[in-house]
């Protein structure tokens, strides 16, 4: 399990504990956490999913592939360095302490 922070565009934060084998999209889906909308239901095809890892994060994730990559080209709102799509990140228990960040739009 870990502890993963969402921070909404206005400021609040929420935190809620994920379960292994979920994604942190799946994370958020689980717990009704506005600003994730996962239209493709995590297959890395949509976008919807965007979030912007905490730049003070020191927590381990997997490398980008290339569809993500590609994806990241057209979502919503700007990409950013620190941009993933949170259906590709599994959670596992080097993920607690994550904090990501919500953009201010998803689709």
């Amino acid at each position: 399990m870990a502890k993963i922070t969402y921070l909404h565009p206005n400021g609040t934060a929420t935190v809620v504990d994920v379960q292994a084998p979920n994604t942190v999209m799946r994370g958020a889906k689980l717990n009704n956490i506005d600003g994730i909308e996962a239209q493709c239901g995590g297959s890395a095809q949509c976008g919807t999913c965007h979030v912007y890892v905490d730049e003070q994060s020191t927590v381990p994730l997997p490398p980008m592939d290339s569809v993500e990559d590609d994806v990241l080209y057209g979502t919503a709102c700007p990409r950013r360095e620190s941009s993933r799509l949170s259906c590709q990140l599994p959670v596992t228990e080097e993920l607690d302490g994550l904090v990501v960040h919500l953009p201010e739009a998803q689709s």
